[in-house]
């Protein structure tokens, strides 16, 4: 390789991680911070949360409003720490695919400007149907964390670097 080309090459892979790491923060501060609120929020009004899983056929509507204000709650908390990242992102991850499969397949299935298309231009609407719902952000956020991790600015990566300090430590 051209050393001037190994040259750029290696000082572009140096801001490669730190990079990656902002952009994997910033991810975890605001979707998780939706995810908190949103949590919150429908802990505080459980009665509606429950009558609209009712309205959805969720079998035990209560339970599961119940369930996923505190899998919002607590797992966004934990992505804005970036505290057990990959944990916290496997509920929340299924609990998207839940809002999909109950509130918005519908939306994805028979969008409102699919009756004239044919072919791809159907298909496409479709994908813009899928994209356009409001689980689409956080559950693409969720699967970047279950790729990725918390990054280097997180508990995880502290917690990560002692371990493995006290591990290379030990005789």
């Amino acid at each position: 390789m051209n050393p001037y080309l190994s040259k750029v090459c290696s000082r572009l892979h140096v801001l490669e991680a730190p990079g990656r790491d902002l952009v994997l923060l910033f991810l975890r501060l605001t979707i998780g911070a939706q995810f908190f609120l949103t949590g919150k929020g429908k802990l505080a009004h459980l009665d509606k949360v429950a009558g609209f899983f009712e309205s959805l056929h969720i079998p035990a509507p209560h339970f599961h409003a119940v369930l996923v204000s505190n899998v919002e709650m607590i797992g966004g908390l934990l992505l804005v720490l970036g505290l057990a990242t990959r944990l916290a992102a496997v509920p929340l991850t299924i609990s998207m695919i839940v809002a999909y499969l109950t509130a918005h397949l519908n939306d994805v299935l028979h969008p409102e400007d699919a009756a004239d298309a044919t072919g791809f231009s159907a298909f496409m609407t479709h994908v813009s149907a899928f994209i356009d719902q409001k689980p689409f952000p956080f559950l693409v956020v969720c699967l970047v964390l279950l790729a990725f991790g918390a990054g280097r600015v997180s508990l995880d990566h502290l917690i990560g670097k002692r371990c493995c300090h006290h591990k290379a430590a030990a005789p």
